[in-house]
C-alpha cells in the first residue's frame, strides 16, 4: 500500500503516463469499423473518445487561462470535433475525425507539452491542478472505454498484467451499524476532490443493518427464476415502464442456453459465476430485487458511514474502508487485480471497520439517492462534470474491477441515470 498524498512533479508525471498507457492498451488492437462501432445511444465511437482525451488534456492544461480566455489548439477545428459539451452525441459518428495514427500523434504532442510544463513549473500552480484533473478524466474514460468494449462484444482489453482468479464463495449476512452524527463529504485537506464531494457537512444517521457483501449472481438468479421481471408489484411506475419498453427478462448480457444461464463477457459466453456480484443491472432492477427480497437500497450517507467510520470512532473518517492508505493491486478488485468480477468473499483485507467487504472495487453500487449538490455547492472550473446532472441521475458508490485505485476514496460519488445497465454496476442491500 502507498500513502495518499498530494502528488509532486514525479508522481503527477507517473499519473499522466499511467493513464495514457492504459488508453493505448484499450485502443491499440482496434482497427477498421471497430474504431467507430455501431450507432448506440449509450457509447461513444472509440475513435472519437480517444481524440476527446487529447482535447480535454490540451484544453485544461495548455489552453485554459485565468479569466476564461483560451489559447488556440495545436489541432485544427479541435473544439468542433471533441468538445463533448457542444458536440451532440449522435453527431460524433459523422465528424471528419482524424484517422487513428493522426489521433494518437495529437495525444502524444499534447502529453509531451504537458510533461514539459510540469518539469518547468512544478505542481503548485494551476497546471498541477488541471494535470490531476486530466489524469483522472482519462482514467474515467478508460473505464468507460472498457465497458464500451463489453457493450460492443469486442475482445477483452489487452493488458500486460496476469489476471488473478478469486473464486472464494459467498459472504452472506448483515452488520449492525448504530449510526450517529456524521460528517458527509470530503474535508478541505489539500488533496484533489471533485466539486460534488465538497464539503463535509454534519448529518444524523439512524441505526441500520447493511449486507456484508453485494448481491450475488446466484441471489439475483432466484429473483429472475421466480418471475421477478414479470411481477408488477416489485416495480416502481418508472421501473415498470422501462421494463416494458425494453422487454427485459434478466440482467443485460445474460443468455439462457440449454436450460443453463450464461453471461457474455466481452466476446465470450461463459457460465454464470454464482458467488460473483450481479453486474449490468440498473437502478430499477436493483430496486425491484429489493422489494422482492424484503430489503432496500442503502442511502448514500449510510454507504459512506459504513465505509468511512469504525466502531467507537464515528467522528473520525477514514479515506478508504480499510484505513488511511491507497490500495496497491491485491488489496481490492480494482484495475489490474483480476480483470473481471471476483467472488464477494474475496479480498478480506478490504473490509471496512464494520465488516462490509469490497466497498471499493468489483462493482459500482447503486444507492437510493438522486444525485444532488451538498449544501453550499460551488462548481469547479470544469462546470460540466457535476452540475448538469443534478436531479435526474442516481448516486453510485464504490468502484468496479475496471476502476483505477488512484481515482477512488470513500467520498467519491459516481452517478448515472436509473435506466443505465451497460456500466459495471451492482448493488448491496440494507434491512428494512
Amino acid at each position: 500500500m502507498i500513502s495518499n498524498t498530494k502528488p509532486d512533479a514525479s508522481a503527477l508525471r507517473a499519473m499522466l503516463l499511467d493513464a495514457r498507457a492504459r488508453t493505448l492498451d484499450l485502443a491499440r488492437d482496434l482497427s477498421g469499423e471497430q474504431l467507430l462501432g455501431p450507432r448506440l445511444g449509450i457509447v461513444n465511437p472509440p475513435l472519437w473518445e480517444i481524440g476527446h482525451l487529447g482535447w480535454f488534456q490540451e484544453y485544461w492544461c495548455l489552453r485554459h487561462q485565468d479569466g476564461g480566455k483560451l489559447k488556440p489548439s495545436i489541432l485544427e477545428n479541435a473544439d468542433k470535433l471533441y468538445d463533448s459539451a457542444v458536440v451532440a452525441h449522435a453527431a460524433r459518428w459523422d465528424l471528419p475525425l482524424p484517422d487513428i495514427d493522426a489521433t494518437l500523434a495529437y495525444l502524444l504532442r499534447v502529453l509531451e507539452r504537458v510533461l514539459a510544463g510540469i518539469e518547468q513549473e512544478g505542481t503548485a500552480g494551476q497546471l498541477g491542478y488541471f494535470s490531476q484533473l486530466a489524469a483522472h478524466h482519462e482514467e474515467m474514460h478508460c473505464e468507460a472505454f472498457t465497458y464500451t468494449r463489453q457493450t460492443l462484444a469486442y475482445a477483452p482489453p489487452i493488458s500486460s498484467l496476469k489476471p488473478i482468479q478469486y473464486r472464494t464463495g459467498a459472504w452472506p449476512g448483515d452488520v449492525e451499524i448504530p449510526g450517529g452524527r456524521f460528517m458527509l463529504g470530503a474535508f478541505p485537506d489539500g488533496n484533489f476532490v471533485f466539486d460534488n464531494e465538497k464539503w463535509a457537512h454534519e448529518v444524523e444517521v439512524a441505526p441500520f443493518r447493511m449486507a456484508r457483501a453485494p448481491v450475488t449472481t446466484a441471489e439475483f438468479l432466484a429473483f429472475v427464476e421466480e418471475n421477478g421481471y414479470r411481477r408488477r408489484e416489485f416495480w416502481s411506475n418508472s421501473g415498470w415502464q422501462w421494463r416494458e419498453q425494453c422487454a427485459a427478462e434478466s440482467p443485460l448480457h445474460w443468455i439462457k442456453q440449454g436450460g443453463a444461464w450464461m453471461q457474455r463477457r466481452f466476446d465470450a459466453v461463459k457460465i454464470l459465476a454464482p458467488h460473483a456480484p450481479v453486474i449490468h443491472v440498473n437502478w430499477h432492477e436493483a430496486q425491484a430485487y429489493c422489494r422482492w427480497a424484503g430489503r432496500r437500497l442503502p442511502m448514500e450517507v449510510e454507504w459512506e458511514y459504513a465505509a468511512a467510520t469504525t466502531p467507537g470512532q464515528a467522528d473520525r473518517k477514514r479515506p478508504y474502508p480499510w484505513g488511511d492508505v491507497m490500495p496497491e493491486n491485491g488489496c481490492a478488485n480494482l484495475f489490474g487485480a483480476a480483470g473481471e468480477c471476483v467472488d464477494v468473499a474475496a479480498f478480506a483485507q478490504s473490509d471496512s471497520g464494520w465488516g462490509c467487504r469490497q466497498m471499493l472495487g468489483n462493482v459500482w453500487e447503486w444507492t437510493a439517492d438522486w444525485f444532488a449538490p451538498y449544501p453550499g455547492f460551488v462548481r469547479d472550473p470544469y462546470k460540466e462534470y457535476s452540475e448538469p446532472w443534478f436531479g435526474d441521475h442516481k448516486v453510485l458508490r464504490g468502484g468496479s474491477f475496471a476502476t483505477r485505485a488512484s481515482l477512488l476514496r470513500n467520498t467519491w460519488r459516481n452517478f448515472y441515470t436509473p435506466e443505465r445497465r451497460d456500466v459495471f454496476a451492482g448493488f448491496r442491500t440494507c434491512a428494512l
